[in-house]
């Protein structure tokens, strides 16, 4: 599938800008947490959207220029495993690659979560051929 129309050009219904609208306002302190950390390219330079809708699903967090999806999963993700395996499967037919960390994560080690998405942004990607 690629990269072209993941960020400008996708066609997403009012309801679901509404939702990712709401879902900035109201994140949960683990991704406000982490958040502070990926903003205003604090990253390395690595420049991340919160609550980017791809494919029709609203993703927490998402670098495009190295093509990475980051979610940050709450108590109800051990209810939704099948749909979450779904969702990666499209995300990951775009070439999009996906790290997942638990809110407890996020609180009690983030020195450890940040560590493993700046060497994920490290690693070759499919997009980085793109960069410019």
């Amino acid at each position: 599938m690629g990269k072209e129309n993941i960020v400008i050009g996708q066609k997403v219904s009012r309801e679901k800008l509404k939702r990712a609208r709401e879902l900035r306002q109201e994140m949960t302190p683990a991704e406000h947490r982490l958040w502070s950390q990926l903003r205003a390219n604090r990253m390395a330079g690595w420049h991340f959207r919160r609550q980017q809708i791809i494919d029709g699903f609203i993703v927490d967090f998402y670098c495009h220029k190295a093509g990475l999806v980051i979610e940050v999963d709450g108590p109800i993700h051990q209810k939704q495993k099948v749909e979450d395996a779904e969702r990666a499967e499209v995300l990951s037919a775009r070439g999009l690659r996906i790290l997942r960390f638990t809110n407890r994560e996020v609180m009690n080690n983030l020195r450890q979560v940040l560590q493993t998405i700046l060497d994920t942004l490290k690693t070759d990607s499919p997009f980085l051929e793109e960069r410019g």
